[in-house]
């Protein structure tokens, strides 16, 4: 996705505050329904809750994105840059070969450590919400989330948006640490803080080698998928042991 010339600086930095604009007044409104009792709002596993904070962001994201790039005459197959699909799935499976052991090394270090100093290991929300949905429609969104919503809003913001506009500036290494570093905590899970601050970096090194939104949108769609089935296997594992 190179920077197009008819994306001005401020246009493009006006989507970013849109989005997380949406995303902070969802998560005010979701907060402000939770203290009245608002059906949906009772806890944050409800409905309501799951959905304003995951489209108050991650849906914010494709639905402002594609609404700017219908105005600048351009489409998602511009950004995803999807004219060598194969090529695209080949480095994202590669990337993930390399990453993931690094990545689940960094897990068990996390956890040692956070264990160590007497604090909580917690599996990150949205994992929560998969293993313990209160409604098989809930399971099935969340499913839906992680695998396509997620990896495609957040591939738009971070490296499409974030990285590209600190490129366009100048700032291409600065991009590479503090949009990996924003995208590792805005999970806001301290045991795979370091994990995803390696999987960000490998997910802009993918934007970077093929100059478009697929691969990484790709490798991320697959590694969310890879942690739903060890999810489900452990789930399984647990339900059948004697």
């Amino acid at each position: 996705m190179q920077w197009n010339k008819t994306w001005q600086p401020e246009t493009m930095l006006a989507l970013i505050g849109g989005i997380l604009s949406t995303f902070c007044l969802g998560n005010l409104a979701a907060i402000l329904l939770h203290q009245t009792g608002a059906p949906g709002f009772k806890n944050e596993e409800g409905l309501g809750c799951v959905l304003l904070a995951t489209l108050s962001f991650q849906g914010a994201a494709i639905v402002l994105g594609t609404a700017f790039l219908r105005l600048h005459d351009s489409s998602w197959r511009d950004v995803f840059g999807a004219t060598h699909w194969k090529r695209c799935l080949v480095l994202a499976c590669v990337a993930l070969v390399i990453t993931m052991p690094i990545m689940a090394g960094l897990k068990f270090f996390s956890d040692v450590l956070l264990e160590k100093l007497h604090q909580p290991v917690e599996e990150q929300h949205a994992v929560d919400l998969i293993l313990h949905a209160k409604s098989p429609w809930l399971g099935a969104y969340m499913v839906i989330f992680a695998v396509v919503i997620a990896p495609v809003g957040e591939e738009f913001f971070f490296r499409g948006l974030l990285f590209s506009t600190a490129k366009h500036f100048g700032w291409r290494r600065g991009g590479w640490i503090g949009v990996s570093l924003l995208f590792a905590l805005i999970h806001v899970n301290a045991p795979t803080f370091l994990p995803l601050f390696v999987l960000a970096l490998a997910l802009t090194w993918l934007y970077e080698t093929t100059d478009g939104l697929l691969a990484p949108v790709l490798a991320h769609s697959l590694f969310n998928t890879a942690n739903l089935v060890l999810l489900l296997l452990a789930g399984l594992h647990q339900h059948v042991r004697p």
